[in-house]
C-alpha cells in the first residue's frame, strides 16, 4: 500500500462514528481475558435460570401426579423422589449463586479497568492538543468529560453485555420454554415483549436530549467550581465570596432543576413497557387454564409459564434501566469521542537541530487568534543571533505571548515561518524539526506562571528528572530564590500548594525562574517572567543568566519580553512591536527618539 493510500485510510472516517456507544465497545479490547471470562459466567448463569423454572414446572407435576411423595404399605409415606428433586433444585440454585458472585467481581473489576483506561485516552488527548482548543473550551468542561462522562460511558458498557446481552439470553430462553410448551401460549407474551421493548427504544432520544441539558448544567457547575478554587485570592481580595457563592448556587441549582426534570420524564415513562408486558399473566392464565383442562398442559408447566411471565416483566423493568443508562451514556459518548476525535493542529517534524548556540528568526510571519477572526500578527520579522540577550517591548495585547508561543511550536504561524539555528550552522524552519527536541532546547517561562501542587524538589525535577539536590540548589541560587528555600520548613520536600499558593508571586516567579535555568535550554524566552521581582534582584538573576551555558556548551540565548526599563537596560537589544510586527530595533539610546519606545517604557521626552 502507497503512503497516500495509508494517509487516505487513515483520515477515512469510521463508519461507526455516527454511534458513538458502539465505537466505545472496543474498549472491551484492553480486557480479552477478563471479559471473556465474565461474559461466559453470565451466560451460564442466565441460561439455568430458565433450567431452573422448567424444573420447577417438572417437580410439581411429579407433586400433582403424587410420584414425588408415595404411601407405602406399612402406612409410611416415601419422600425419595421428593428428596432428590429437593436436592437437584438446592444444588443448582447454590451453584449459580456462587457463579453469580465470581461474575460479579469480574464484572466490577471490568468495570473499573474500562473506566481507567477511558480516563487515560481522555488525559493522553487533553495533553496532545493544542492551546487554541483549551482556550476554547473551559476547564469544566474537561473536568466533566473525565468525571461524569466517563462513568457514565462505563456504566453502559458493563450494562451493554451485563444487561443487553444477559437479556437477550434470558428473553430467547424464557420465550423458547413457553413455545416448546403450547405456540399460541407462547406468541402473545413474545408480541406483548416486543412491543414493551420498541416502546422503550421510542423513548431513548428524548432521554439522550434530557441527559444533554443535565450534562451542559454540569460544565457550568465544574467550571464554576474551578474558577472558585483558581481564583481564591482575586475572590477574597474583592470580598467576593458572596456573589461567587450565589452564582454557584445558581449553577446547582439550575443543574438539580434539570435533573429532576429528566427523572420526572423517566419515572413516568418506565412503567408504561411494564404494564403493556404484565398483560401476558393474563393471557397464560386463560389460555394456560383453558389447555390443562384439556389436558395439552401440566399444572406444574402452567405454574412454570407464570413463573416465566414474571421473570419478563422484571427483565422489562431492567431493560427500562438500562435503557436510561444507554440514553444518558450516548450523549456522554458523544461528548467524549468529540475530544477523543480532535485532531492535533500541531504534528512533530523528523528534522535534527544542531549541536550548539542558537538563534532565532521570524520571517513574515502572520497569526491569527483562535478563532481565525482576529489579527495578532502580519508581516513580523525579527532575528536574534545566538547567544545573545534581546528585550521585545510593546503594548498589552500587541501579541509579544503569543510571538512566544510560536518559538516552540505551542501555537503555529498562520503564514510566514519561524526558524531556529545560526547563519553558521544554518536556519531550520520550526515546523520541521523534532517538536520534543526543538521543545527541549527553546523554553518559554510564561507570565502566568504555574506550579504543581507537590514538593518543591518535584517541582524543579520537572525540568531534570535526575538532577540532585545540590543541582536544584544551585538552580535556585541563580534564580536569586536562596531565601525562598531558607524559609521552608522541610526544605526542597516542603509541598508548596495548590499553584504554589503559599508563596508570593515574586517567589513563584523565582522558582519557575529556576526550574527553567535546569532545562539549560539553547533558547530562553521570558514573558514578563521577571515582572513581581524587584530591580536588584532581577538585575541579579539576568547576570546570572547571561554566564549560563545551555547544555550544548554555547551561550544561551534570551528573549526577554517585559515592560519594565530596569529589565531593556541589562539587554543587548531591544525590538519594539507594533500594529502587528517589529516596528523599530536598536539600543535603548537609540530607542528614546521613538515616541511609542517612550510611551511604552513611560519615560517623558524631558528626562530623555
Amino acid at each position: 500500500m502507497t503512503d497516500a493510500s495509508l494517509a487516505a485510510s487513515a483520515h477515512r472516517p469510521s463508519p461507526l462514528k455516527a454511534y458513538p456507544l458502539l465505537r466505545s465497545l472496543a474498549l472491551y479490547r484492553t480486557i480479552p481475558v477478563l471479559f471473556g471470562v465474565t461474559f461466559a459466567l453470565f451466560t451460564v448463569v442466565h441460561l439455568s435460570l430458565a433450567l431452573q423454572q422448567w424444573l420447577v414446572g417438572r417437580a410439581l407435576d411429579a407433586v400433582n401426579s403424587g410420584k414425588a411423595a408415595t404411601r407405602l404399605a406399612d402406612g409410611t409415606i416415601d419422600l425419595t423422589v421428593a428428596g432428590h428433586w429437593a436436592i437437584l433444585l438446592v444444588s443448582l440454585a447454590a451453584t449459580r449463586g456462587v457463579l453469580q458472585y465470581i461474575s460479579g467481581l469480574c464484572s466490577i473489576r471490568a468495570s473499573q479497568s474500562l473506566l481507567s483506561t477511558l480516563r487515560e485516552k481522555i488525559l493522553v488527548k487533553v495533553q496532545t492538543l493544542h492551546l487554541g482548543y483549551h482556550w476554547q473550551h473551559g476547564m469544566g468542561e474537561m473536568i466533566t468529560r473525565t468525571t461524569r462522562d466517563a462513568d457514565k460511558l462505563r456504566d453502559a458498557l458493563v450494562a451493554f453485555w451485563r444487561q443487553t446481552v444477559e437479556t437477550a439470553l434470558v428473553v430467547t430462553a424464557a420465550m423458547g420454554l413457553l413455545f416448546w410448551y403450547d405456540r399460541v401460549l407462547g406468541a402473545v407474551p413474545f408480541a406483548l415483549t416486543l412491543l414493551g421493548f420498541w416502546i422503550f427504544v421510542r423513548q431513548t432520544d428524548t432521554l439522550v436530549v434530557l441527559d444533554r441539558n443535565v450534562s451542559d448544567a454540569y460544565d457550568q457547575v465544574n467550571q464554576d467550581l474551578a474558577e472558585g478554587i483558581g481564583g481564591v485570592r482575586v475572590i477574597k481580595s474583592f470580598r467576593l465570596e458572596q456573589g461567587r457563592i450565589r452564582k454557584f448556587r445558581g449553577h446547582v441549582g439550575f443543574f438539580l432543576d434539570q435533573s429532576r426534570h429528566a427523572l420526572a420524564w423517566c419515572s413516568s415513562r418506565i412503567p408504561i413497557p411494564q404494564a403493556v408486558v404484565a398483560l401476558g399473566h393474563v393471557w397464560i392464565m386463560v389460555y394456560g387454564a383453558h389447555l390443562v383442562v384439556a389436558g395439552k398442559l401440566g399444572v406444574g408447566e402452567l405454574v412454570s409459564a407464570l413463573l416465566i411471565a414474571t421473570t419478563l416483566v422484571f427483565r422489562v423493568e431492567t431493560v427500562g434501566r438500562v435503557m436510561r443508562i444507554f440514553a444518558d451514556a450516548r450523549a456522554s459518548a458523544a461528548r467524549i469521542w468529540d475530544l477523543l476525535d480532535e485532531q492535533p493542529e500541531i504534528h512533530s517534524g523528523t528534522g535534527v537541530l544542531p549541536a550548539g548556540a542558537l538563534g532565532l528568526r521570524l520571517d513574515a510571519v502572520r497569526l491569527l487568534a483562535p478563532g481565525g477572526q482576529t489579527l495578532v500578527l502580519d508581516a513580523c520579522n525579527l532575528t536574534v543571533e545566538p547567544g545573545g540577550i534581546v528585550a521585545l517591548v510593546g503594548a498589552t495585547g500587541s501579541g509579544k505571548s503569543s510571538l512566544a508561543s510560536l518559538l516552540p511550536r505551542l501555537a503555529d504561524v498562520d503564514g510566514g515561518s519561524v526558524a531556529v539555528g545560526s547563519d553558521a550552522a544554518g536556519w531550520h524552519d520550526a515546523r520541521g524539526l523534532r517538536l520534543g527536541e526543538l521543545r527541549r532546547r527553546v523554553h518559554v517561562v510564561p507570565q502566568d506562571i504555574f506550579l504543581f501542587s507537590d514538593t518543591l524538589a518535584a517541582n524543579l525535577r520537572a525540568a531534570a528528572p535526575d538532577a540532585d539536590d545540590a543541582v536544584l540548589v544551585e538552580a535556585l541560587r541563580l534564580a536569586g530564590a536562596e531565601e525562598v528555600l531558607a524559609r521552608l520548613p522541610d526544605g526542597l520536600e516542603t509541598r508548596i500548594g495548590d499553584r504554589g499558593v503559599t508563596l508570593s508571586g515574586g517567589q513563584r516567579q523565582r522558582l519557575c525562574l529556576a526550574r527553567a535555568l535546569l532545562a539549560a535550554p539553547d533558547i530562553l524566552v521570558l514573558d514578563d517572567a521577571t515582572s513581581a521581582l524587584d530591580a536588584v534582584t532581577e538585575r541579579t538573576v539576568l547576570r546570572n543568566i547571561r554566564g549560563l551555558r545551555s547544555q550544548h556548551g554555547g551561550r544561551m540565548t534570551v528573549l526577554l519580553i517585559t515592560s519594565k526599563l530596569s529589565s531593556v537596560l541589562l539587554a543587548d537589544r531591544t525590538l519594539v512591536l507594533g500594529a502587528g510586527r517589529i516596528v523599530a530595533s536598536g539600543a535603548h539610546e537609540d530607542l528614546l527618539l521613538d515616541p511609542l519606545y517612550r510611551d511604552l517604557l513611560g519615560i517623558d521626552r524631558a528626562a530623555a
